[in-house]
């Protein structure tokens, strides 16, 4: 099924625990299985500091002293990048370049096996794996080291676009990260709707993986 089709399924399920996501917070919680961060719109300010976001905390903020333990930034001024902090990266080399960030098709395995740049990275604008823009079909695999337990964990987050990836608004839409560290992670999936709207009420963003 096409990449919209599939997001216009979960734009839906999601839109069944948004009331819960505002009543709970942002902060996804941690069980055996994947975290979800709920749609938490997290906006990405065109500067060369972007935000910085601790993916275990939920916190985010605009400089890297107001988030303690970060560990992605999105950022710039002419260009979209990623920055990480140590241990982190973010999926690239199956398109058209090997060092630029990917736009992964959902489902997408995202884990040890595959290639993670290390630092800053820009974004794919050519090919297959290209960034989709005025879209939210944007799915960016990373990988990135807890620091309470040392352990790698791999997720994904889906980022809105406008007409460039630099203009405004642009947003981190939602993130979701595999609790089992070293598990690997498939690219945009979240719960059915009727465990959603359970989730929601009971207060956790968590999914058990999907068999």
């Amino acid at each position: 099924m096409h990449l919209k089709n599939r997001l216009d399924a979960h734009f839906a399920s999601a839109a069944a625990v948004a009331a819960g996501v505002a009543l709970f917070g942002a902060a996804p919680d941690a069980d055996a299985g994947v975290v979800w961060s709920g749609i938490v719109d997290i906006n990405i300010p065109s500067t060369s500091d972007g935000v910085y976001v601790n993916l275990v905390t939920g916190q985010a903020g605009v400089s890297s002293g107001a988030v303690a333990g970060w560990h992605i930034n999105p950022f710039g001024t002419n260009s979209m990048g990623f920055f990480g902090a140590a241990g982190a990266g973010f999926m690239r080399a199956d398109g058209a370049s090997a060092t630029l960030v990917d736009n992964l098709a959902f489902l997408t395995e995202i884990g040890a096996s595959q290639s993670f740049g290390s630092g800053s990275g820009g974004v794919e604008s050519t090919g297959a794996t290209a960034m989709n823009l005025n879209s939210s079909e944007n799915l960016i695999g990373f990988r990135f080291v807890n620091a309470a337990t040392g352990g790698t964990h791999y997720g994904w987050m889906r980022i809105q676009f406008t007409g460039t990836s630099f203009s405004q608004p642009r947003a981190i839409v939602e993130y979701a990260y595999e609790s089992v560290a070293g598990a690997s992670i498939e690219a945009g999936v979240i719960p059915a709707p009727g465990v959603l709207a359970l989730l929601a009420a009971a207060g956790f963003m968590v999914r058990r993986r999907r068999r």
